[in-house]
């Protein structure tokens, strides 16, 4: 039988997987967009054309008590490469790089450490202004949503003379896309703000890709409204974390342009759902944990046959990432369990358990990870630490006539069936 081999992406390395070519039907990834041009000009052409406001070099005055929001080491996004342009358009109007403070958002992750700031922003820029970790526990309250989530920002975002969100921009699995006003809320908030405005992740309209009529996403932008965010630098990376393109301006116009440079690039046509899908997570940062991991399965689904088998290729080298999904995981008798669980009453860490027990419903989902075996199946998945021997096991299980789809990157792409 004739075999294609394929690279996922695993951690920092590569692993090969071999599928049979008579059932694939086929391996899709995201295109590359931004071939042959240099991530520099992009983020300065970007600049220099702001979407909804003037240049940032025209806003900000001397004196000025800046803040940069960017993103932890959790996401894919070049901060050493959106920080110097943004440092030096800051420069040109006169402000001062004691004036700057870059914030890392952190929401609900734990703290950076020194050498991970340092490693974030990038050294020229960790030496040239101030970078700190963002404190949950140090937010002012600046009111209330109309769906009621309390608006609690962290006080050096709140006390800001001019505020700059930086950004990767991907889909996600229920603000609908990353990026814009995301980097505050809930980058910057409270526990409470963060709980709250997730809890609507459960409500119609809260899916990937999605924007208008997105309860959640709607949420966000009227909590940060309330404060205000003067500038936004977004980028689009693609598999190796280089800068596709760019917007850069007004925290809604800008973003939504950019929303659209991602739906173009990512959304992916596949010719029917197929029995096995295997979803590499697209590697690090995406597969630090399993908590990140969700993102690529939540995508695999749109591709998978109800009944069938998700094998995610996701290193997981920090495990769960978080108490709580680790926790409800671990202690659920079943999917249903999880999901009347979370119906009962939101609980952060919680949704994401809620997350693999939709799919878990639907496909039977097999890991291929770091992760200890014994932790993996307690969760009601089937673990692996081969993808020859993970693949091998579900064409077994799903018997002759099997179909398989590959997605690569498949946190970065989102499948739709030809029509």
């Amino acid at each position: 039988m004739k075999h294609i081999t394929l690279e996922i992406p695993y951690g920092s390395s590569i692993i090969r997987a071999p599928i049979p070519a008579a059932n694939l039907l086929g391996v899709f990834a995201p295109g590359k967009g931004g071939e042959g041009r240099d991530e520099m000009e992009i983020l300065a052409e970007a600049l220099a054309h702001p979407v909804g406001t003037p240049r940032l070099r025209d806003l900000a005055r001397p004196g000025q008590k800046v803040v940069i929001i960017t993103s932890d080491t959790t996401r894919p996004c070049p901060s050493d490469r959106l920080l110097p342009p943004v440092l030096d358009e800051l420069g040109a109007a006169g402000v001062s790089g004691g004036d700057v403070t870059v914030v890392a958002a952190l929401g609900l992750h734990r703290a950076m450490t020194p050498s991970e700031l340092e490693s974030t922003v990038g050294t020229a820029a960790y030496e040239r202004v101030r970078v700190i970790n963002h404190d949950r526990a140090d937010t002012v309250r600046l009111g209330v949503t109309s769906a009621g989530t309390p608006v609690e920002i962290f006080r050096p975002v709140v006390d800001a003379d001019l505020r700059v969100c930086l950004g990767n921009l991907e889909f996600h699995y229920f603000a609908g896309f990353s990026g814009g006003a995301k980097a505050i809320l809930p980058g910057c908030a409270s526990p409470a703000t963060v709980t709250a405005n997730h809890a609507m992740r459960v409500r119609p309209g809260a899916v990937t890709g999605q924007l208008e009529g997105n309860p959640v996403r709607a949420d966000i932008e009227e909590g940060v409204a309330m404060l205000g965010v003067d500038f936004i630098l977004n980028a689009v990376v693609d598999e190796q974390r280089c800068v596709t393109g760019a917007v850069a301006g007004d925290v809604i116009a800008a973003h939504r342009q950019g929303c659209e440079l991602v739906a173009q690039r990512g959304t992916v046509s596949i010719p029917q759902r197929a029995d096995i899908v295997l979803a590499g997570a697209g590697g690090y940062p995406r597969d630090l944990n399993l908590y990140q991991a969700q993102k690529a399965l939540d995508h695999a689904t749109h591709a998978a046959q109800s009944g069938g088998v998700i094998v995610l290729v996701a290193e997981c080298g920090e495990g769960f990432g978080n108490q709580t999904f680790e926790t409800w995981m671990k202690d659920a008798l079943s999917p249903d369990d999880i999901l009347e669980r979370i119906q009962r009453g939101f609980v952060l860490g919680g949704h994401k358990a809620a997350a693999f027990a939709s799919v878990m419903k639907q496909a039977r989902v097999y890991l291929v990870s770091a992760m200890p075996p014994d932790d993996v199946q307690r969760c009601g998945l089937v673990p692996f630490d081969d993808v020859s021997q993970g693949l091998r096991c579900a064409l077994a299980e799903v018997g002759e006539g099997v179909t398989v789809i590959v997605l690569p990157f498949a946190g970065s792409s989102l499948p739709v069936i030809i029509q």
